[in-house]
């Protein structure tokens, strides 16, 4: 099955970066435009020569690390107090995206393996949820 897309999506990460700060990186260039640019703060940095670098997040933006299990209880949590979140899981990889999907469609939320989550929301709330997870280093 061949999959065409007017449009291609690419990140170019430093290798020789630590990578944690690359994560991070990586997250503040891909936040969700649908939070917002208000909610996130996205700034529009400008450099000496007066180069743009637009759509930065102002707002700290925390890298934790947790396993699978604690993952998908977070994402569980998150819905039931109403924070926003986008989770990733193993069925999401490989393949099209049509695979990924059909993939993720036939399989049970008790089965999938979680590589990780994004939560948006009020501070307080957020920080409760996250309390036990580590910080990536």
């Amino acid at each position: 099955m061949t999959v065409s897309f007017t449009h291609k999506l690419v990140a170019v990460m430093n290798e020789k970066i630590e990578p944690g700060v690359i994560m991070n990186a990586l997250a503040h260039m891909c936040i969700g435009s649908e939070i917002g640019k208000e909610a996130l703060r996205l700034t529009n940095y400008i450099d000496a020569d007066g180069g743009s670098h637009p759509f930065i997040s102002e707002m700290p933006f925390i890298i934790l690390k947790g396993n699978s299990n604690k993952i998908g209880a977070l994402r569980a949590s998150a819905a039931e107090v109403g924070v926003r979140c986008v989770d990733f899981t193993h069925t999401m990889t490989g393949g099209t995206y049509l695979e990924q999907i059909d993939r993720t469609k036939q399989t049970k939320s008790t089965d999938l393996i979680y590589y990780g989550i994004v939560l948006y929301g009020e501070w307080d709330k957020v920080s409760e949820l996250t309390r036990k997870f580590s910080l990536w280093k």
